[in-house]
């Protein structure tokens, strides 16, 4: 899909470290056709010696070589570098910022042109290779581009692309802050097996294994999480036991709300953000 086009990797950071990971080791890309740049030039030689892809520390020359654009930088400076690098970007690029929190609409604001621009929410899981990703596009996208991006994605996990730009905040509200709430399910199961006598390295492994292995059941059956559920629980047994005091304390209302209250926060922060792009220029 990537057909030796040139990429670049504007930022270095654990994101940006975990895309050429990706994309080096599924081979959808040669490391001689990735370009990333930092401002830490000991990063920069780290990244180089692992994957053997070629580095810069000059942002503008590395969007002028690359036909793909990727903005893996935080959302706070990303302006500043969108502003730098503007003169260097044209329709014969694809765009493709991860920055969390950033709409299109801050970056359109931002550069004031007709780009191919595209905006992804991937999640902390990509970096082993896991991660759920959303992609939404701007309006100048090419009938290719978003397959393109999806090859990029999918190298660190799953991919999936929305059509409504509105709805990448539940999107970050859902699968961008969910590991923070898998993890503090886990680490509950893993205080409930230390209460009832496991050791904690114990009862910590088996709460994140069961996790993983619940998931990996999900995603390979296709059956819906109701019937799996259903599997588990025999009449009178222990798992209907523990089911009634989870919904007794309203654990899946506590969920809804949790993505519901964290879909708002990335509304506002978006909101936020276009002014601050429009007022930065």
């Amino acid at each position: 899909m990537l057909n030796g086009r040139k990429i670049a990797v504007i930022g270095t950071g654990n994101m940006g470290e975990a895309l050429i990971s990706g994309l080096v080791g599924s081979h959808s890309a040669k490391p001689e056709d990735i370009v990333c740049t930092d401002i830490r030039e000991e990063k920069l030689a780290e990244v180089k010696e692992r994957f053997g892809v070629r580095t810069s520390t000059d942002n503008c020359r590395a969007v002028t070589e690359s036909e793909i654009v990727i903005y893996a930088t935080k959302p706070q400076i990303l302006a500043s570098v969108l502003r730098q690098t503007a003169d260097c970007l044209n329709m014969n690029k694809l765009i493709i910022s991860i920055a969390a929190g950033v709409p299109l609409a801050a970056i359109e604001a931002c550069l004031n042109k007709e780009l191919r621009l595209i905006r992804v929410m991937p999640n902390i899981a990509a970096s082993v290779k896991q991660g759920a990703t959303a992609i939404a596009s701007g309006g100048h996208v090419l009938e290719n581009d978003i397959q393109i991006a999806k090859a990029i994605f999918d190298s660190v996990g799953k991919s999936v692309f929305i059509e409504e730009n509105v709805l990448m905040d539940a999107i970050t509200g859902l699968s961008g802050s969910g590991p923070a709430y898998i993890f503090l399910i886990i680490d509950a199961l893993a205080d409930a097996g230390v209460k009832m006598g496991l050791s904690r390295n114990d009862a910590l492994f088996l709460s994140a294994q069961t996790v993983l292995g619940a998931a990996e059941l999900l995603m390979k059956t296709g059956e819906h999480p109701g019937q799996l559920k259903d599997r588990v629980t025999s009449p009178g047994g222990t798992a209907i036991a523990g089911l009634h005091t989870l919904e007794k304390g309203g654990l899946r209302t506590t969920l809804i709300n949790a993505v519901e209250a964290a879909t708002q926060r990335s509304r506002e922060l978006g909101e936020m953000m276009i002014r601050s792009f429009s007022e930065e220029k």
